[in-house]
């Protein structure tokens, strides 16, 4: 997949992160999408250099949206562990 392509993957599975862990983020709209990408990218790249399993081309591959999402929840958990209270 192009760069574009992780980038349009990340903010899709930076969308479905949040709504699996509702509530107020500390980054709001654009640090959750930054976020979001981020997390596509480690999934990624955890799910070839550890998993093994390969990034395939296909954009619509449930392994990769698995690894993106995932990688997006535990990006999120920790940016609110660490910065969780600075909206208040």
């Amino acid at each position: 997949m192009s760069i574009i392509a992780w980038i349009i993957l990340g903010l899709l599975a930076g969308a479905i992160a949040k709504f699996l862990l509702p509530g107020r983020d500390p980054g709001g709209l654009i640090g959750t999408t930054v976020i979001g990408v981020a997390g596509a990218f480690i999934g990624g790249w955890i799910s070839a250099r550890w998993l093994d399993h390969p990034i395939t081309k296909d954009f619509y591959d449930g392994a990769t949206w698995a690894a993106a999402i995932g990688g997006s929840l535990v990006l999120l958990i920790a940016y609110r562990l660490l910065f969780g209270n600075s909206r208040d």
